[in-house]
């Protein structure tokens, strides 16, 4: 298996293929970046649930998309700051998502935030996606 350069964008096409063919749970390499983004995901309501598993090498990150019972509630997911071209806001350049229903996750001084956290402490940062 090959090293992702993008470790965020290699968990964000792993959500966007298991919605895809209908999974509702995938296990990747945990960091504590995609953990922090995985948790904002959760408590948007975006996916159910997150978990860190202690694997025999290193840890595992488990996130539930969604049970059995219900559709997947990301209808889109996308990396906006990649290795290549970061993509860095101020506080007032943090876009809305769907006129509120989306969200950006940003990467921030005072760590990963949603950009409606972001905007009302006024940082700016990088953004690293957004979610509908």
């Amino acid at each position: 298996m090959t090293t992702s350069t993008d470790p965020i964008a290699d968990m964000l096409t792993r959500i966007r293929n298991a919605i895809a063919v209908r999974k509702t749970e995938i296990t990747l390499p945990h960091s504590r970046v995609k953990e922090s983004v995985a948790q904002l995901l959760k408590a948007s309501n975006f996916i159910s649930d997150v978990k860190v598993i202690n694997a025999s090498i290193g840890k595992s990150l488990v996130i539930t998309i969604n049970t059995d019972d219900e559709n997947a509630r990301i209808t889109e997911i996308v990396r906006l700051s990649k290795p290549g071209r970061r993509y860095y806001v101020n506080a007032k350049e943090i876009p809305t998502v769907k006129r509120g229903r989306g969200l950006v996750i940003v990467s921030t001084s005072k760590g990963m935030m949603t950009g409606m956290d972001a905007k009302q402490q006024n940082v700016g940062g990088e953004l690293i996606c957004k979610v509908y």
